[in-house]
């Protein structure tokens, strides 16, 4: 059985883990790799590592730096391919689909090649007699990530990139569920010349998590996840005064006007809610039709789709969904169309028995959607995060907004319309990080930021962009003078420039 080893100091290791956890094909429920869970000894030792490394490191000068960026873009160029395979063998969801994963983490690291630039600060003369000031951006040490197991790619990507490229070192916790393609993204950043210890990935669980949250020489922790372990993992992190973004869970709506483009709205739909099985931060979960006839034409319309979805593994290239990640997850999407029936909605589309020959041990689930959703029921107020569908109805456009801005979650939203004016007014007045005007998924491109509001966010920066620039580096401002003469004597007030 393949075993998945901790990334240290430039070489795989596992000397001081003992407990381990199974890794899955979800396509075919079989057991294909055994990975070492870390605990505060591994973490202590990828410190240690870290901190030889960031003595050099951190004195390389970004030009430097930005050319293993540009050596690391081409390795992953490369062999983006064999990451998408890994992607889909542990994670299911379609190849192209982890095609597109890798391009958009490879987004990042393009933005990261330009680093001198990001980097530069300002300088301003004669703020005072012969005095000058200049401020600039210092790394701060050892920076630390916590990803997920639905980009295993992209989001380690969307973190160590930027964090190295500015003079970090930084240690990655990603998923135990998937990690094969984040060991195989830290033989790349090797391979491209960066310093062993510049990178150093731990796999595990809690404690591991912890170990990283209370070590005094980690500065900062990113993470991606679900709500409660992102407010964990900030009140933690924060508590032992690191710097922390920490990204949550999502529960993220589609507004479609009586005006919209139905054919557009459909398809949208399709690839947003049921695109990775559900298991995106920003998928569509909650469809809301202004007018009960421009909900009659959606239902009409996505009904066939739906049942039509072509669901298998991610490896057969006519899968346009594949399995949901773990047989536990899979029950636990199941309890919720459980639930929603319970509370009286009406499921148009029942995915639960969904089967498929010769893959009957895997961990497929249909596409379901649930019609007159009213927002008081589990499913519309709480993250699925599988292929469910919730309609909610709306009367008026003031109904929608108000639905939008009342919901706990703040990560991600998208209206759908022909009139510019109603698109703006949405757009200025919604309470939601990101938004999509005709768009179903408003994920920024790598020179914007990545960052949702209200309880999808803790912590006050985005990810990527010039947004983590900042996050992964210290402002340290210079004020100097280099006297003409003698002092003029001791001033005991406070400086100005009268």
């Amino acid at each position: 059985m393949k075993k998945i080893e901790h990334f240290i100091g430039g070489n795989f290791t596992s000397i001081t883990s003992k407990e381990t956890s199974l890794v899955y094909n979800p396509a075919t429920g079989e057991n294909i790799a055994e990975v070492s869970l870390g605990n505060e000894s591994c973490i202590n030792q990828a410190v240690e590592s870290a901190k030889v490394a960031f003595q050099k490191w951190s004195l390389e000068t970004p030009l430097n730096r930005a050319r293993k960026m540009f050596k690391l873009k081409e390795i992953v160029e490369t062999r983006k391919d064999d990451l998408a395979k890994l992607i889909t063998l542990e994670h299911g969801k379609t190849f192209d689909d982890a095609l597109g994963e890798v391009g958009r983490g490879l987004e990042v690291i393009e933005f990261a090649c330009g680093i001198p630039s990001h980097l530069a600060g300002n300088f301003t003369s004669d703020v005072g007699t012969a005095v000058d000031s200049w401020s600039d951006y210092r790394p701060i040490g050892i920076c630390a990530g916590i990803t997920p197991f639905n980009f295993p790619v992209m989001v380690p990507l969307w973190m160590f990139p930027i964090a190295i490229a500015c003079g970090n070192c930084f240690i990655l916790k990603p998923s135990e569920r998937d990690p094969s393609s984040t060991s195989m993204l830290a033989e790349m950043v090797l391979e491209a010349g960066i310093p062993p210890g510049v990178l150093n990935v731990v796999n595990g669980g809690k404690s591991a998590v912890d170990a990283i949250l209370s070590h005094p020489d980690i500065g900062s922790v990113s993470f991606v996840g679900s709500t409660p372990i992102a407010h964990y993992v900030y009140h933690e992190a924060a508590k032992y005064g690191k710097k922390v973004q920490a990204m949550g869970g999502a529960k993220n709506h589609m507004v479609v006007m009586p005006d919209a483009d139905m054919d557009l709205v459909s398809d949208s739909i399709m690839g947003s809610v049921f695109g990775s099985a559900g298991e995106r931060c920003m998928a569509i979960s909650v469809v809301v039709p202004v007018g009960q006839e421009t909900g009659e034409i959606i239902r009409k319309n996505i009904i066939s789709k739906i049942e039509n979805l072509k669901i298998g593994p991610g490896i057969d290239p006519s899968s346009e969904m594949g399995p949901l990640v773990t047989k536990d997850h899979l029950n636990k999407v199941r309890q919720y169309i459980d639930k929603g029936v319970q509370e009286g909605a009406e499921l148009v589309v029942d995915g639960r028995n969904f089967s498929l020959q010769g893959y009957e041990n895997g961990y497929f689930l249909g596409g379901s959607f649930f019609d007159h959703v009213n927002t008081n029921m589990s499913i519309y107020k709480e993250e699925i995060f599988g292929p469910v569908m919730s309609m909610v109805r709306a009367n008026d456009f003031n109904d929608a907004l108000d639905m939008v801005n009342k919901h706990e979650y703040g990560n991600g939203t998208a209206i759908f319309t022909s009139d510019g004016g109603v698109a703006r007014k949405f757009s200025n007045e919604c309470q939601i990080g990101m938004v999509g005007i005709n768009v179903p998924i408003p994920v920024p491109v790598a020179y914007h930021s990545f960052g949702g509001w209200k309880r999808s966010v803790f912590g006050g920066h985005g990810v990527y962009g010039m947004e983590a620039v900042r996050f992964y580096t210290r402002l340290k401002t210079i004020t100097g003078r280099w006297p003409a003469g003698k002092s003029s004597g001791a001033q005991y007030t406070f400086p100005s420039n009268n």
